[in-house]
């Protein structure tokens, strides 16, 4: 296979970028409005699939995260230097903390980077390990556990309902709580 070729099939697994911005106290109000702004635009590239803000936590944090989905690593390449985003990045700099950062991967990798966006990715083989293992024990788990509180709640018998329910339970334990440890555990053998 030619290196062009394989440059093309890499090319065509998606990529991820996740974007953080620490903005100024009292300023969320300006963000929210440029973000809207920056997320009508980022929506109507070529490629887009997906626009996910994380907002922060009020008297918690300060910082928005922002995860982009785009279906070939240029076209997310083409967006984040284009002169649209530059732009609009110039116009917000002045309520952030802190620059513009942030990291582009592709599928799955950014649960796999520690901080340092410099740091190598592990191959593949071992993340779909990883990421099996650790949704595996919560595909078992939470549906044991938030199935009766919603019925306890009153919430009606509806699996799209208890679905919808227990995966966003299962993805936020996945982001916020068992990835970052897990891969901090067994960090030694997942980057050797």
């Amino acid at each position: 296979m030619n290196k062009k070729k394989a440059a093309v099939q890499r090319d065509d697994h998606g990529a991820t970028v996740v974007i953080t911005h620490r903005v100024r106290e009292y300023r969320h109000a300006d963000y929210e409005r440029w973000l809207d702004e920056i997320s009508s635009l980022c929506k109507a590239s070529p490629g887009h699939l997906d626009w996910h803000p994380i907002r922060p936590i009020p008297g918690l944090t300060e910082t928005y995260t922002v995860v982009i989905r785009f279906d070939t690593r240029s076209h997310l390449q083409a967006w984040m230097e284009s002169p649209e985003r530059s732009r609009l990045i110039k116009v917000v700099e002045p309520l952030f903390v802190s620059g513009d950062d942030f990291f582009i991967s592709s599928g799955l990798d950014f649960w796999f980077t520690p901080s340092g966006a410099k740091a190598k990715v592990p191959i593949r083989w071992k993340q779909y390990l990883v990421t099996w293992s650790a949704i595996y024990p919560l595909a078992l788990g939470v549906p044991l556990l938030v199935t009766p509180t919603l019925r306890n709640l009153g919430v009606p018998t509806s699996v799209l309902l208890t679905t919808l329910v227990v995966t966003g339970v299962v993805v936020f334990l996945m982001v916020y709580l068992v990835m970052p440890r897990y891969t901090r555990l067994i960090q030694r053998w997942l980057f050797a």
